[in-house]
């Protein structure tokens, strides 16, 4: 029968298998089982009595839970930890009456999130560092080809293609950096109990502190983590929710300024993002080719971004040892925020590989505004050739406003032309005018920039990354 119930797009559209897997409802119920396991291996190795055929039967049965059997003990117990509990206990009968020793909830449910979202920031940054090889590459290409820059989106002085791609580089590098922090620094809840305080593990051990606090660590250490945090109440702080929402928030931000920056190029018709062969525009208006993928990075960006301050308020408003207003509240934010920071960045390699540069738009671009730029230099030029500075000033400020109105309607800039015939200018030859037109004379280091941000800060940053990522898969585009 077909499901007629309604999906998230994010699923459905957006973000890759990867992501989604990571965050499936198999996945999560995989790690509760292995973290029950870890729990009663290093219980029993730290001498609880606990038979060796428990732990063989729970191994045994890491990945198959029966999903509609848990569902029906959790419709009965209206817990769904509990239900898990039972579930397994019906798969591992040697093991029902030690899975969950000493345990609370938090347990599986805070330390499968931490591991889960630790994997995620990985495949995250996996998927960084392939949008920085793109741009890299991209970067370099065209590290020399002059073209406008623009301040208040007005024209300004020149830069290059390469050292404009530069920026959006190291917006997505600060991302970068923030996200080794995140990934190194990220604890484990560990072995805590129900409160935090580890009584009923202090119980079990017989008052023997050294084998509870040898516990936490071990059980951290099985699952990658350098430490458990130091304490905690029921749960982890979720102000750590709160900080990693932080950086994706802060990845949006970047992708959205490099998709925002291609829809004006875009318009401007000096970069576009990839056309495919058979790939339509518009259904009424056959010509048109549309940013249409640089226009969902900042859709979904502006979701993210969004999700940051929910992150906040939950961390701000939580009570004592623990309190269940965050329950719901992160079943939503936290898997949506990864997925869809999944999406724009698969997005955004899209874009960055099939990235269309149009050479001769960007030098006519280049060309009708050159005359302005070259002002100061002619300026230059007539005062060495004995003219009055203020005089030459006022003349170039008089003719500039001519031909920026000529300009503005459409007519060519002659205002070389305009000022080789003034009398103020008569002693600087038109040649010596026009060679102050040369457009590689205006972008300043921005080539070496290119080379020496690839060399310098990208090249060590990548090789850094290259030892925490996971690689990821390209990801289908759905435009």
């Amino acid at each position: 029968m077909t499901d007629d119930r309604w999906r998230s797009p994010l699923g459905s559209r957006y973000a890759s298998r990867e992501m989604q897997v990571l965050w499936g409802e198999s996945h999560r119920i995989g790690l509760w089982r292995r973290l029950w396991l870890a729990l009663a291996e290093q219980e029993r190795e730290l001498g609880l009595d606990i038979p060796i055929e428990a732990v063989v039967e729970m191994r045994a049965h890491l990945d198959d839970a029966d999903l509609v059997q848990a569902a029906e003990y959790e419709r009965r117990f209206r817990h769904d930890v509990m239900a898990h509990v039972h579930q397994f206990g019906d798969q591992a009968p040697a093991a029902r009456r030690v899975i969950h020793l000493g345990a609370t909830s938090a347990f599986v449910t805070d330390n499968a999130d931490l591991i889960v979202m630790r994997d995620g920031l990985r495949l995250i940054l996996g998927r960084l560092v392939t949008l920085l090889q793109a741009l890299e590459a991209f970067a370099a290409k065209h590290a020399a080809l002059p073209c406008l820059a623009y301040t208040h989106f007005q024209a300004a002085q020149l830069t290059t293609v390469g050292k404009r791609a530069t920026l959006w580089m190291q917006d997505f590098a600060l991302d970068v950096e923030e996200l080794l922090h995140r990934i190194r620094t990220l604890r484990f809840r560990g072995c805590k109990g129900t409160t935090g305080t580890q009584a009923s593990f202090l119980e079990l051990f017989g008052g023997d502190h050294a084998k509870v606090r040898d516990l936490d660590r071990r059980v951290s250490a099985s699952f990658g983590f350098a430490a458990p945090f130091a304490v905690t109440g029921q749960t982890y702080p979720r102000k750590v929710d709160s900080t990693i929402l932080d950086v994706l928030s802060g990845i949006a931000q970047s992708a959205a300024k490099m998709a925002t920056d291609l829809r004006l190029l875009q318009h401007e018709g000096e970069l576009l993002e990839p056309f495919e062969s058979e790939q339509i525009g518009s259904s009424a208006m056959a010509y048109k080719r549309n940013p249409m993928r640089a226009e969902r990075i900042c859709a979904l960006a502006r979701f993210v971004v969004s999700l940051q301050q929910n992150g906040a308020q939950t961390a701000s408003t939580q009570w004592l040892e623990r309190t269940l207003d965050d329950s719901a509240n992160r079943r939503l934010t936290l898997p949506e925020a990864f997925l869809a920071t999944d999406a724009l960045l698969i997005l955004a390699v899209n874009i960055a590989q099939g990235l269309e540069v149009r050479p001769g738009v960007v030098a006519a671009h280049v060309a009708a505004q050159m005359p302005f730029m070259a002002t100061e230099r002619w300026l230059m030029l007539g005062t060495k050739a004995g003219g009055d500075r203020q005089e030459l000033h006022e003349v170039v400020r008089q003719q500039s406003m001519i031909v920026s109105a000529a300009v503005a309607e459409g007519a060519p800039n002659d205002l070389l032309e305009r000022l080789a015939a003034a009398p103020e200018f008569a002693k600087v030859p038109a040649d010596a005018l026009r060679g102050e037109l040369d457009p590689t004379r205006y972008t300043g280091r921005s080539a070496a920039q290119v080379a020496e941000f690839s060399a310098e800060f990208l090249a060590p940053l990548l090789v850094e990354a290259r030892t925490e990522m996971t690689v990821a898969e390209t990801g289908e585009i759905r435009v």
